[in-house]
């Protein structure tokens, strides 16, 4: 219970002794054995409270315990993995009413007003167990593309980078040496959209001419193209998830002509198109239920069946053109069967083993949500395949909101808006955290390290930022293009980031 300091001096100093005492000689024993007593150090406040760890399921871990309100994330982190008889010392993060513990509790407590006449709820959450180093510096300049570079991608190993540029050619790069690999011809217009195949090995790519290639990965050549059906530009590419179908034979394209178009690479032919859009879809995803979600200016998000291609629902709210979605599992449907150790799996059967694993230990028991950004300046998150109605409506950008990203844990929701922002918010219940603030031009990227704790912004001012979660502040800048940064990824193993920019450069950065 929370107990204050007499008023009197003496009696403060009788008080402050007796607790200085007190909080020296106390020890918590699990089961009368696990002495953690070092996990709470002597408080320099003689207030305390009552509270219980709780994880994401809503169960109760321990005992309620008597902590002093200045104890400490690191603290709390030693007694609850000595609470569980964990054997690694395994991260955390612990929130107070959504509110995370950055400092003490005692400042999640005071900024929420809380009574001490309850028993004090800490949820905890599991953190990566690696940690990825912020990129600081540029380590290669790579030349090559005549035009403007459009978007950049990472293979799901992270050894690879594929860009895609206004010079209407894809190129291929070696990661580790920094070196070009192939040169890919063929597309007659702008680049827009890339995208790797969950297992690596194929890269698909769509232009503002409506044409679609797929590129083998090993030798730079076309497996399939020119593929064409669609009547307008193609804005975005999603393939097939490993652990729905580990032969990785199928993607999905969105296209301005206001359709949706479902290719197989064997076959090279479209196998099913769905057209009850009445404008440009903007962007396709292909989520892990075998159901695929699209976004539309006609200010609608549809949700489909892919099995016989009925779209089970439509989603409303929007007031303007619905630019972008991200799903919860974004990364794990990217990377398959892949971790941030890059191994590849010896048989498509343990791909689809690992990648159902990864798959269902990001739901962490939930649902795949998903959340849109739109020109009326809004956000909305979804739980697309079980209602109409968003989880909450999310409001504070001035301008359009340009792009979304989910951290690789589901936890964090990143967007980027022409309002030369970027904010962050939460990604179970949509609440807003907090404000980035340093560009000075619109927003166009954002992409998150693979341990959640880091993110990088692209920006028309020239410049990437990367942005800390833990202090929520910027961590570093990192100037060096000549002109607007069209595109952002880092690398699933965490080592790289790669951008692409107005002044045809492709860039890596490194820590």
């Amino acid at each position: 219970m929370l107990r204050r300091k007499p008023s009197s001096a003496a009696g403060a100093n009788a008080d402050n002794s007796a607790a200085t005492a007190d909080a020296a000689n106390k020890r918590v024993r699990v089961d009368g054995d696990a002495d953690v007593a070092s996990a709470i150090v002597p408080a320099a406040e003689s207030a305390h409270v009552v509270a219980q760890f709780v994880a994401e399921d809503g169960s109760t871990t321990g005992p309620p315990l008597d902590l002093p309100l200045n104890v400490t994330p690191d603290q709390l982190r030693i007694l609850l993995n000595s609470l569980l008889k964990a054997e690694d010392d395994t991260p955390y993060s612990f929130f107070v009413n959504e509110e995370e513990v950055t400092e003490t509790v005692h400042s999640a407590f005071a900024k929420q007003g809380l009574s001490s006449e309850v028993a004090l709820q800490i949820l905890y959450v599991p953190q990566a167990v690696f940690r990825v180093r912020a990129v600081t510096r540029c380590t290669s300049s790579m030349p090559g593309h005549s035009d403007s570079v459009t978007t950049v991608a990472f293979s799901p190993d992270g050894t690879r980078l594929a860009s895609g540029s206004g010079d209407t050619t894809v190129r291929f790069w070696d990661v580790r040496t920094q070196t070009p690999e192939h040169t890919c011809t063929g597309h007659k217009h702008w680049v827009l959209a890339i995208a790797w195949s969950p297992d690596g090995k194929h890269v698909a790519t769509a232009d503002k001419n409506s044409q679609i290639y797929v590129w083998d990965a090993e030798n730079g050549k076309a497996k399939c193209g020119p593929m064409t059906g669609h009547s307008s530009w193609v804005n975005w590419i999603s393939w097939e998830p490993v652990h729905l179908n580990p032969e990785c034979r199928r993607f999905a394209t969105a296209s301005k002509d206001g359709t949706v178009k479902i290719w197989d690479i064997l076959q090279k032919r479209c196998l099913m198109t769905f057209a009850q859009h009445t404008n440009s879809v903007t962007c396709v995803k292909w989520g892990g239920e075998g159901l695929i979600y699209t976004a539309s200016q006609d200010r609608t998000i549809k949700v489909w069946r892919v099995a016989d291609g009925v779209m089970c629902r439509s989603l409303t709210g929007h007031a303007h053109w619905v630019n972008v979605m991200a799903l919860s599992t974004d990364y794990v449907l990217r990377t398959g069967a892949f971790d941030h150790t890059g191994r590849a799996p010896a048989t498509p059967e343990e791909a689809k083993t690992r990648a159902l694993e990864r798959y269902n230990a990001a739901l962490a028991g939930g649902r795949e949500r998903l959340v849109s950004g739109s020109d009326d300046f809004t956000m909305f998150l979804w739980d697309p395949s079980e209602s109409k109605q968003p989880i909450t409506r999310m409001t504070g950008h001035q301008q359009v909101v340009n792009h979304l990203s989910f951290s690789p844990d589901g936890r964090y929701i990143t967007s980027a808006s022409f309002d030369k922002s970027v904010k962050l918010w939460d990604g179970r219940t949509g609440k807003f955290i907090c404000t980035f603030r340093g560009h000075v031009g619109p927003v166009y990227q954002v992409a998150w390290s693979a341990d959640s704790r880091l993110c990088v912004s692209a920006s028309k001012d020239s410049t990437m930022k990367v942005w800390d979660m833990a202090s929520k502040h910027l961590k570093f800048d990192l100037p060096g293009h000549a002109d607007e940064v069209f595109a952002v990824d880092w690398s699933p193993d965490g080592e790289s980031v790669a951008s692409g920019s107005r002044d045809t450069m492709v860039k890596i950065w490194r820590s």
